[in-house]
């Protein structure tokens, strides 16, 4: 007699239809939050105003008044796990090597040194604070390279948890923010031109937006110069993040075997940076593929901003935003100095 073939557990099969309506409710509420963020920018007409930091805000505002059910939990994991990568995959297209290249050798060592040295500082004075490793592997990268888009994509290495990533992308907003504010009253006392302001404001303003707020006030030249050096500091988030897995924040010998997590979506960043180098893309396909980066990251951060409760960000205390002022002074200090002694 033949037997029967059991059925397969729903669990074990992949792409089913139940297991994609457990994403549902939890993608679907972030979508939502993700989409009122923007909605907000778009319609205030402030193009400084970032989506990313209204999705988190307006996240933890839901999330503390009414915690999610358990039912959205897959979906916001999805949101924050997957959707957040493919974002920062797609930040790839708004950077090309000739961008670079167009700083000349002064200007990528004035990008470079600034970010590496700030990375440093902050990490040794996050360890002289008290400060918990993780997070302050988190400010530092947000503070170094590019605010909340390179505290999300650092934390594939670092394995903060979501109030760690909610308190590092509220220290980089703060005082990038102060920064986008007082750069363009410093730029006259300081005795900088459209040149020397540009790649200093770009080296080291936390956010590309605030860059931009910051750099066109200056004028066109000013602008470009800054926002070409933003985009430097970008192409760097890859090699850190990849430096941050394999030595700093490497899981010790003795746990798990291959516990160490390799980002692999940097390598899909550097990969959409050549094809966007290679090829000329259409303006229209360009900025869709930036609004798209910007959703999807929107998305992801509202995930996180949903599962934050206030209480245990409170519970960190003052140093981590002390040390975010100071990683703030730093760069900006540092940053100043290098594009002195490079002549520009």
């Amino acid at each position: 007699m033949l037997m029967r073939p059991l059925p397969t557990p729903r669990s074990t099969v992949p792409g089913t239809i139940a297991g994609l309506g457990e994403l549902f409710p939890g993608l679907g509420l972030t979508v939502a939050v993700a989409a009122i963020a923007m909605a907000i920018r778009a319609l205030s007409g402030v193009e400084t105003l970032s989506p990313l930091i209204l999705s988190i805000i307006i996240g933890m505002v839901m999330g503390n008044l009414r915690q999610p059910p358990a039912l959205c939990r897959p979906g916001m994991t999805f949101s924050l796990k997957r959707l957040l990568r493919l974002g920062i995959i797609l930040l790839g297209l708004q950077i090309t090597l000739s961008q670079l290249m167009s700083l000349g050798l002064p200007g990528l060592t004035v990008v470079t040194a600034t970010l590496v040295t700030s990375f440093a500082a902050v990490m040794l004075a996050g360890h002289a604070l008290g400060v918990d490793r993780r997070l302050t592997g988190l400010i530092a990268a947000g503070t170094s390279v590019c605010g909340a888009s390179a505290v999300i994509a650092a934390n594939a290495a670092v394995r903060g948890r979501e109030e760690d990533v909610a308190y590092a992308v509220a220290c980089v907003t703060i005082f990038g923010s102060l920064s986008m504010l007082s750069f363009p009253l410093l730029a006259a006392p300081l005795s900088l031109d459209a040149v020397s302001y540009g790649l200093w404001s770009g080296a080291t303003i936390h956010e590309v937006a605030q860059v931009v707020a910051a750099t066109f006030q200056a004028g066109t030249v000013a602008g470009q110069y800054g926002t070409i050096a933003k985009l430097a500091r970008v192409m760097l988030l890859a090699p850190l993040v990849l430096m941050l897995a394999l030595t700093l924040f490497r899981k010790p010998s003795g746990e798990k075997a291959g516990a160490t997590p390799f980002p692999w979506f940097v390598i899909g960043f550097l990969l959409m940076v050549l094809v966007n180098s290679a090829a000329s893309l259409p303006p229209a396909l360009s900025h869709a593929a930036s609004q798209t980066a910007t959703f999807l990251l929107s998305c992801g951060l509202a995930a996180m901003g949903l599962q934050t409760q206030v209480r245990q960000l409170a519970a960190r205390g003052l140093r981590p935003l002390a040390l975010g002022a100071f990683g703030w002074l730093f760069i900006s200090g540092f940053g100043y100095l290098m594009v002195k002694l490079t002549g520009f």
